[in-house]
């Protein structure tokens, strides 16, 4: 999945981008929408770790949720199986959820989701876009909230062609739907989606991809906000605006986006301001590929371009290195940097490399 960098700033970038389009791991990191819900945790709902006679947490909560089913609780069986969700405890939940598909929406969302990630069973993306497409069309009051998630579910299968043949024709409309015009109500990782997928060279429209960045940006997208910062940068979808792609790029790096931080280092040393881009490319530079699932999980963020991040840092640590500025010079330093670099991202790394090459880093 191409995301963010676009044409119009070198023939190298240009060449990263087909990179990015063609990877197909990446298109298949691109996150679910989770089952939307404004309630807490069930977890958090029933206070502490252990209750006062000894029992654990899950033994507690099941005597309790067991006890309110017996009695005819009809959300008590949902919230089991949510609860056994929540604990990893997939084989438990599926089996509550397959009890209450057909007269519980968020039971059938919730198998969608299980079934697309082969969460306590075996994947079935067929299945699972069945259930997204019922709750996605669904004309109930009791499914509305889940509609927006839905859709961009069956959005994101339809990219992957998962399920479904792919389609990004289908995603994008299904896209367009789950993000309601940026409405409060629309699915945020919808907006954040667009935005990439109208930077694609398949089907650019830098505009569109502008717009929808801002809206998930002003909804809260740590991953949008990042990409603001680039587009800014470098004058795509709108004029270029330094002041602006600073700011974006700073607070979305203050917000854990470690792709952020490797083009706030680059801002920082095409810029001259090489302590700076030292200091921040040092700190970045010390992830390891191990890190890169944990911080996903911690900030939402596509694990591809996490490693981007990452590899830009230890570039320009190297450079920086090597050429003494803003620390002390270590060519034999650089170069172990240098190879960190491509073995976290070896096209991004081509491109810097190429770049430096002609002089331009």
């Amino acid at each position: 999945l191409q995301i963010w960098f676009v044409d119009g700033i070198s023939r190298d970038v240009s060449a990263q981008h087909q990179a990015d389009v063609g990877g197909v791991s990446m298109e298949r990191q691109i996150p679910g929408e989770p089952l939307p819900s404004r309630e807490p945790t069930v977890k958090s709902s029933f206070g502490g770790e252990q209750s006062a006679d000894g029992r654990n947490l899950v033994e507690q909560v099941e005597a309790i949720l067991q006890e309110r089913i017996r009695n005819g609780d009809q959300h008590a069986r949902f919230t089991l199986g949510q609860f056994y969700f929540e604990e990893g405890l997939y084989k438990e939940a599926i089996v509550q959820f397959e009890r209450l598909k057909d007269k519980d929406w968020q039971a059938m969302y919730q198998l969608g989701v299980m079934y697309y990630d082969g969460l306590g069973t075996k994947e079935n993306h067929k299945l699972a876009c069945e259930y997204m497409r019922k709750v996605a069309t669904s004309t109930s009051q009791r499914a509305k909230h889940l509609i927006r998630a839905a859709q961009y579910n069956l959005g994101r299968a339809y990219f992957q062609g998962y399920g479904v043949p792919q389609s990004d024709l289908e995603a994008e409309q299904w896209w367009v739907q789950a993000a309601d015009d940026g409405n409060p109500e629309g699915s945020v990782r919808a907006m954040t989606m667009l935005g990439m997928f109208y930077s694609r060279e398949d089907t650019k429209d830098l505009k569109k991809a502008f717009f929808w960045h801002s809206e998930a940006c002003g909804a809260g997208s740590l991953e949008s906000q990042a990409a603001l910062g680039v587009m800014y940068e470098h004058g795509q979808g709108r004029r270029r605006n330094p002041t602006s792609a600073f700011e974006c790029l700073k607070e979305a790096s203050e917000r854990g986006n470690v792709y952020a931080m490797g083009n706030l280092v680059a801002h920082y040393f095409n810029r001259k301001l090489y302590t700076k881009a030292a200091d921040l490319a040092a700190k970045v530079s010390q992830y390891q590929p191990e890190d890169i699932q944990t911080i996903a999980t911690h900030t939402d963020c596509i694990p591809g371009f996490i490693a981007k991040g990452i590899a830009m840092a230890c570039f320009f640590y190297a450079r920086c290195l090597h050429m003494g500025h803003g620390v002390r010079q270590n060519k034999d330093e650089a170069k172990t940097y240098y190879s960190k670099a491509f073995t976290f991202d070896p096209d991004m790394t081509a491109m810097l490399q190429n770049q430096m090459t002609h002089g331009r880093i």
